[in-house]
């Protein structure tokens, strides 16, 4: 990867929740640097993580994650979670105007219909 810095990866690993810690080795691992992937392991290793809690988190993941024609997991369009749903909406601009229709991927937490899930937020943003 052009341009990786390692002393920057490392205070955002120190800074970054456990559940994206779990995520990034698990369902991103395809995608990621052989030596951030050994500074996230020791992360989750030094917050008591075992390999167990790794092993698990990564096959529920994948159970319901929407995998991309490489293999690798569909990111949420709200977050960095796993998509696990796709849903029609707006793309708006300044939160308003509707400009186009497009397709939008959800994680548990933004997927609307699901337990936990709430509609995403009707802007991308982008």
């Amino acid at each position: 990867m052009h341009g990786f810095n390692l002393r920057r990866v490392a205070e955002y690993i120190r800074r970054a929740d456990t559940e994206e810690l779990l995520d990034r080795v698990t369902v991103y691992r395809e995608g990621m640097e052989p030596a951030a992937l050994d500074l996230m392991e020791g992360e989750l290793d030094r917050r008591g993580v075992g390999r167990d809690e790794i092993a698990r988190h990564g096959e529920e993941r994948w159970a319901e994650a929407i995998r991309l024609p490489d293999g690798t997991a569909l990111r949420c369009s709200f977050c960095s979670r796993p998509a696990v749903a796709r849903n029609r909406g707006w793309h708006r601009v300044f939160g308003v105007l509707p400009v186009f229709p497009r397709l939008f991927a959800a994680c548990g937490v933004h997927a609307p219909g699901r337990p936990g899930g709430a509609n995403p937020p009707p802007d991308s943003g982008s």
